[in-house]
Formats: C-alpha cells, sequence, structure tokens
C-alpha cells in the first residue's frame, strides 16, 4: 500500500484562506489534476472540525477529533459526496446500499454523471438537521458532471440554502456549469505550482530526485499526477523511452497506460513534435529524446495525427478490444513517426 501523501503546501495555502470564507457555496476549478477534489475535501474537513486548530487565526483541521475521524473512515453524517458513482467508488466513497447491489449483481453499469435522483438525496440531506450540531457540507465532484436536470435541481437549492448548509463545488471544466450556478458561488481558482516547490515536495512524498523533474513535466506540471504516475512504476527512464518506441512500433513502452492515457501521451508527443518543428522547446518531454528524422516530419502530416487522437479521445470510453486498440494506436504513432511526405 502507498504512504499517504502530505498536503502539498500550495494547496495549505489556499485552505487557509478559503477556511475564513463564509459564503455558503464555493467554487474550485481549474484545470484537471491540480487538487480540486483534495482540497475540496480538506476545506470540508476544516469546516467540520470540532476541535480546529488555531494558527494565526485560522482554524486548521486538527485531524483526530470525532468529526475527522468520521471523514477519514467515509461515515461523517454531515458530509455528503455527490459524484459520479464511478468516481465515488473510485475514490472510496459507499455508494447507496441499492445501487452497489445493482451495480455488483450487473443489473446495470456504475453511472458515470451525476443523476437527478442523487441530488434530490442531497437537497432532502440540506434541509435536514446537522447529526453532530454543526453545519453541513455537500461537496460536488466532479461538478460538471452534473447532468441538466440534475444540475437544475441543485440551482435551486443554491438560491435559497436552508440553514447550516454549506456548498462546495469542485470542477475541472468551469465553462461546462450553467452560469446561474457559477454567479452564486464564490469562485477560487487553482494554478499550477512553482516548479522547484512542485518538485521537492514529490521528492518528499517518495518520488526519486532523478525522476522528479522529467514526470512533472509529462504530466503537465500537475505534481499530484505525477506523484501518482512514480507510485504506480513509471519514472523518467519509462517516460522517455515513448517517443522512439512508438517511432518503431514497440507497443510494450505503453505497458501500464489505461487507454486514455495511451492517446494523451500520443497527444502530448504530438505537441512537442509541433512546438519543435517550429524552434520551440518541448513541453512533455526532452528535446533529447524525441525521434531523430533522416527528413523532418511534415507539419501537416503532424496535424492529421493530432486529428485522428482527438476523435480516439472523444471514442476512447467505447468497449474496444485492449490489445486491438493499442496495436491500431501505435501502428498510426509509427506511420506518422516514419512519413517524410
Amino acid at each position: 500500500m502507498n504512504a499517504p501523501v502530505a498536503t502539498p503546501p500550495w494547496l495549505q495555502r489556499q485552505l487557509d484562506t478559503l477556511v475564513q470564507e463564509r459564503s455558503h457555496a464555493v467554487l474550485l476549478f481549474g484545470s484537471g489534476g491540480i487538487g480540486q477534489y483534495e482540497l475540496a475535501l480538506d476545506l470540508a474537513r476544516a469546516w467540520l472540525c470540532e476541535s480546529p486548530q488555531q494558527r494565526d487565526r485560522i482554524g486548521r483541521a486538527c485531524g483526530t477529533c470525532g468529526s475527522c475521524h468520521a471523514i477519514e473512515v467515509r461515515t461523517h453524517a454531515d458530509l455528503l459526496v455527490l459524484m459520479p458513482e464511478t468516481v465515488q467508488m473510485e475514490l472510496g466513497w459507499p455508494l447507496p446500499e441499492k445501487a452497489q447491489s445493482d451495480i455488483d449483481e450487473k443489473r446495470r453499469k456504475a453511472s458515470r454523471e451525476i443523476r437527478v435522483d442523487a441530488m434530490r438525496d442531497a437537497v432532502e440531506f440540506a434541509q435536514r438537521t446537522s447529526g453532530r450540531g454543526q453545519s453541513k457540507i455537500v461537496l460536488v465532484y466532479p461538478a460538471e458532471k452534473m447532468n441538466a436536470v440534475a444540475a437544475n435541481a441543485l440551482l435551486k437549492t443554491l438560491e435559497e440554502p436552508p440553514g447550516s448548509v454549506r456548498f462546495i463545488l469542485a470542477t475541472e471544466a468551469a465553462h461546462e456549469l450553467l452560469p446561474t450556478i457559477r454567479s452564486r458561488c464564490l469562485a477560487h481558482a487553482l494554478h499550477l505550482p512553482d516548479p522547484q516547490e512542485a518538485r521537492q515536495w514529490m521528492t518528499r512524498s517518495g518520488v526519486p530526485e532523478a525522476d522528479a523533474t522529467v514526470l512533472l513535466a509529462a504530466c503537465g506540471g500537475r505534481p499530484g499526477l505525477a506523484v501518482q504516475w512514480s507510485q504506480a512504476g513509471r519514472s523518467a527512464r519509462s517516460w522517455a523511452a515513448i517517443p522512439r518506441g512508438l517511432q518503431q512500433g514497440r507497443t510494450e513502452v505503453l505497458d501500464g497506460f489505461s487507454p486514455r492515457e495511451m492517446v494523451e501521451s500520443m497527444q502530448k508527443l504530438c505537441h512537442d513534435l509541433l512546438v519543435f518543428s517550429q524552434g520551440c522547446p518541448p513541453r512533455f518531454f526532452r528535446s533529447e529524446d524525441l525521434p531523430s528524422f533522416k527528413t523532418p516530419v511534415h507539419v501537416g502530416t503532424l496535424t492529421a495525427w493530432n486529428r485522428y487522437l482527438a476523435r480516439m479521445e472523444e471514442q476512447i470510453d467505447h468497449p474496444f478490444h485492449p490489445g486491438l486498440l493499442v496495436d491500431a494506436l501505435v501502428d498510426q504513432a509509427a506511420n506518422t513517426l516514419n512519413s517524410t511526405a
């Protein structure tokens, strides 16, 4: 089992600011994988803590009281998480008994969106009396996964919030939310941390120093994702092997990647080759790791590959045969990277 990862200092600074807010609804937004969920849960923990630590007049969660423990074991009576069932299961939050039974017995698949019946449960929860005598929190993540009916149901509650309930919405696509929802929340934008601070935190979290810089770049500057990659066994060496491995048609360089990660990795390579061809430094790979060409690949060929990958990204959740999918992706990559037209 992986060791728990400490709260990054850049998220802790933002948490210290948010804890003091008195808004009934907060919207945490930014690009994917920079800590929206972690910050949302830490904020809920701090707001519900029964013995907050006072430091510079900021009440931080103590981590040891009954409320903090209840959140840790996913049983807090005054915290309701509103997530797609797929995300809820991935993050270790229990599903309602009937929903879990239906999924276990294969009567249906876990939902990939926040459905209106779950939102109605949240509205009912918001109207009930607090179980522990304090405020109540509804945490919605990823908020962009609310379907239209669910979003409208939430809007009505945001317009007239009952009692002491507070809402925390976290999203990687704020533009997909209803403007009326965004306007009723205190908006807080998350940004990528300073690379040096990110690398220092990564090494403290168990990432080998030799891997930190490369994995941080590979993950687009998102240190939390880079730590997950390292824990999954990925390294600077394995990432560096991808560009020339794809050029040689070697599928094994993508071992351990999900279909979506395969497509995203190829999109990153395509991006770097396009900008490198125009004299700009690559973002995700080191320049020395990019494929070598006798004759540079034409920009039009790379652009066509990028369009192909965009189509695959839209279809990637379809039930493709895994072996055939990786073969098709790698064949297309090899054909592109060995093209001189």
